[in-house]
Parts: structure tokens; sequence; C-alpha cells
């Protein structure tokens, strides 16, 4: 049986979304694992709106199932001044079942995001959605210096977990630094849930 390492992640323009895509071809990359793709819905000032339980395109969205099925975790979302985007800090708050339980206790989680600008909260935004993971009881895996891109990017990249500089508010073309950074942190969330696999 395979290891499967869930990619959740929340993307407004695409840059999220294409980080994710890197992400899973990393994670694919090691024998014996293999990735599953979720989003969250939007959130909204609305509080009569709702959403289709299917998004009209992309990833299914993300189901407390999901989370209890995997051998890892990696979260992502786009800098909303220095924080994760609203729709997956809604999602995550709607978790406490799962921490009673213990279901992510000891298995490995890392951590994604861009945002438009070179110092818009890159760092703070991966490390606020590294508390989640740490109040669940993860292992919380990096990107290592050994990985060099992170020492001659210009863009995105940090030890903390990958991330896209858009500069622009669409766009979406990864660097092959921030490319490298994001299949690093796949491949290393996949070989760390494979080893650690009960």
């Amino acid at each position: 049986m395979s290891t499967e390492v869930l990619v959740i992640y929340y993307s407004r323009y695409g840059s999220t979304a294409a980080l994710a895509a890197q992400i899973v071809r990393g994670i694919n990359a090691v024998d014996g694992a293999s990735a599953r793709l979720r989003t969250v819905p939007t959130v909204s000032a609305d509080t009569e709106a709702t959403q289709a339980d299917v998004p009209d395109s992309g990833p299914p969205f993300v189901t407390h199932a999901d989370i209890s099925e995997c051998d890892g975790l990696v979260l992502g979302s786009p800098t909303r001044f220095g924080n994760m985007a609203a729709a997956l800090k809604y999602f995550l708050d709607g978790t406490g079942s799962l921490w009673l339980s213990g279901q992510l206790e000891g298995k490995p989680g890392g951590v994604f995001t861009s945002t438009s600008s070179l110092h818009g909260g890159q760092e703070s935004t991966l490390l606020t959605m590294a508390l989640p993971l740490l109040h669940h009881g993860m292992l919380l895996v990096g990107i290592p210096y050994s990985e060099t891109a992170l020492s001659t990017t210009d863009s995105g990249g940090t030890p903390y977990g990958a991330s896209h500089v858009a500069r622009e508010q669409h766009a979406i073309e990864l660097t092959e630094h921030e490319i490298a950074c994001a299949r690093t942190l796949g491949k290393r969330v996949a070989e760390a849930a494979c080893r650690l696999r009960r």
C-alpha cells in the first residue's frame, strides 16, 4: 500500500496552485509515495453565501477523511498581511475533532506560500501555517540549505517552506529556483512519511 501525502491549498490567482503542482511532483518522485491534492472552499462575508460541494474545476475540496487517511500533510496558502488566507484558516479551525483523536500525531508536515511582493510576509505566513501543525502533533519538515536553490534564489524559497514571489497579481509562472524548492519540500515530506509510517 502506497504512503500517501495530502497536499491542501487555497489559491486565488493560481500561484499557490502552481506551487502545489510542483510539490505533488516531488512527492510522486519518491518510490512508494503518492500525493492526494485537495483545496478548500472560499469564505464570504455574506453569511448566507454557500458554495457547491464540488468545485467547478481543479481538485476536490478536502474532507476530514482525507486528513485521517494521510501519512503526511503539506499546507499552502497565499500571503494575507503576513498570515494565511481566511479560507485555509477557516478549514483548520474546524479540525478540532481530528486534534482530539490525534489523527496527525507523529506524521510529517510542511508548508508553502505565495505573495505578490518580495518582502510581503512569506516567512511569517509559513510560520503561522506551521503552528496548527504543531498543535496537531506533527513533525515539521523544511528545506535544508543542501538544496542549492535556497542560496541562489532571488525570488521565492525559504528554509521554512517553499514560496513564490509573483511581483504582479497574476504572475503565476514559477522560477527554476522556486520549482526546485517546491519539489524538494514534497520529496522530503514524502520520504519522512515513508520512514515514519506505522
